[in-house]
């Protein structure tokens, strides 16, 4: 009897909204350093649209993977501007040191912000310990149009003098003593525009997070009340999605076009996640002025880049 004929088929790759602002889940693709031009392009264009994007079921991806996944993204840069005692290709998202459960727009204290960054998952807590993200594109379109004006004429100058992943926990321990030292051993201070232009899709931003220091000619208490009214616009729950992490998990979030907030609800229990993240370009606003440094340099960190525009 002759052998029957076994045909395997690929699963198409599927992109599923999540949210009707932020948010998709991708499915059919194994993620690594051997995907074809086209599935690239895809996943591109899913992330500009989507502003964060995630997979289930990579648990094959080792960080050499993720690294290698990483540049067909884009350029990697160094893992961190001053945490550099970590490793030379990625940065642990470790608990033991820190717990970033503050909204931030990861490295705005530099002029050259990631484009975009990759979280892979290794160690997770029993519960608790869900990232949530929110479109700071949303954000600026909700605005009515007086406070879009003024958000667009603010600029605002962003510092790493506050270590966002050890101000909440305890300040006696040595490993978090020895990070915020690490994090703190450079100083950077850098103006950009609160309203940035996308280079890729052309949309407006909102550019805040917690390393947002003051306004550039407001006081602090004026700094303050309208960094609160904007901030406030970003982590509306409608311009958010939140991610439950298995294991295998991977996220890909546009850093210029959103913040994100790790959720501290595990009671200890450990969680480390692997981030790598793709060099961007420096920040414009809506007048055409670029951000400007203020102090230190970022060329260790991270190349420059020069934006592509999106395929139709």
């Amino acid at each position: 009897m002759p052998a029957e004929n076994t045909v395997h088929t690929i699963p198409a790759l599927t992109v599923t909204k999540l949210g009707a602002h932020i948010g998709a889940r991708v499915e059919g693709v194994r993620l690594g350093g051997d995907l074809d031009a086209a599935t690239v392009a895809t996943l591109r264009r899913a992330l500009a649209e989507h502003k964060v994007i995630f997979f289930s079921g990579q648990q094959h991806l080792t960080e050499d993977g993720q690294y290698e996944f990483a540049q067909l993204l884009g350029s990697p840069t160094t893992p961190h501007p001053t945490v550099t005692s970590q490793g030379v290709k990625s940065l642990a998202i470790d608990s033991e040191r820190g717990r970033a459960n503050s909204w931030h727009t990861d490295v705005t204290f530099v002029d050259r912000i990631p484009k975009a960054s990759i979280l892979r998952a290794e160690t997770l807590p029993t519960y608790g310990g869900s990232t949530t993200w929110a479109s700071t594109v949303a954000a600026y379109n909700s605005l009515p149009a007086p406070l879009r004006q003024l958000a667009e004429s603010l600029r605002a100058v962003h510092t790493n003098v506050y270590d966002y992943a050890a101000a909440n926990v305890d300040p006696d321990s040595d490993k978090r003593a020895e990070y915020r030292a690490e994090f703190q051993s450079t100083y950077y201070e850098t103006e950009h525009p609160v309203v940035r232009v996308h280079p890729e899709t052309g949309e407006k931003a909102l550019l805040l997070g917690h390393f947002v220091k003051h306004f550039v000619g407001l006081s602090s208490n004026e700094s303050q009340a309208l960094f609160r009214l904007f901030q406030d616009r970003v982590t509306r729950l409608e311009n958010t999605v939140r991610w439950n992490w298995s294991h295998g998990d991977v996220a890909i979030w546009d850093n210029r076009a959103t913040q994100h907030y790790a959720v501290d609800d595990y009671d200890g229990q450990p969680r480390r996640l692997t981030r790598i993240t793709l060099a961007g370009d420096i920040p414009v606003g809506v007048d055409g002025t670029p951000s400007t440094v203020l102090a230190g340099n970022a060329e260790h960190y991270s190349i420059v880049e020069v934006p592509e525009l999106l395929a139709s």
